[in-house]
């Protein structure tokens, strides 16, 4: 999806600033999910946000690696969930990293799966998967 396909679709993906902080904090929050430092990933472009109507409705936090990104987090916000934000903003964080990883609970495989992941345990007891896309 490109960036004109996001906006059309009444979503705008962009980085974060640093204005947005607590924005983006209160996102992952909500979806129980722990990406550490968000203000440092904001000060180096590494967090994006899905904006629309002026309101952040999802964030991605990535934490960049030797070889590519990792996705610390992308959460939606509950009531635009379903609607693509979380797909747009994997894409877009595609987009800036030739190589993701991601580790993720089991239930969210289908979501990974549908982005071109390739999906293997992270772990000995399956509690957790570990997706990569080139």
């Amino acid at each position: 999806m490109t960036d004109a396909d996001r906006r059309s679709a009444g979503v705008a993906v962009r980085e974060a600033r640093p204005d947005e902080h607590v924005d983006v904090r209160q996102v992952v929050d909500a979806a129980m999910l722990e990406p550490g430092d968000v203000a440092g990933a904001i000060d180096r472009g590494d967090a994006l946000v899905a904006v629309a109507d002026g309101n952040v409705v999802g964030a991605l936090v990535l934490d960049r690696r030797e070889n590519g990104a990792h996705v610390e987090a992308v959460a939606v916000r509950r009531a635009r969930r379903g609607q693509g934000i979380g797909t747009a903003l994997v894409e877009s964080a595609a987009e800036r990293a030739e190589h993701l990883t991601a580790v993720f609970d089991p239930g969210v495989r289908p979501f990974y799966e549908s982005l071109g992941f390739e999906i293997e345990p992270a772990d000995d007891d399956g509690e957790r998967m570990r997706g990569t896309r080139d």
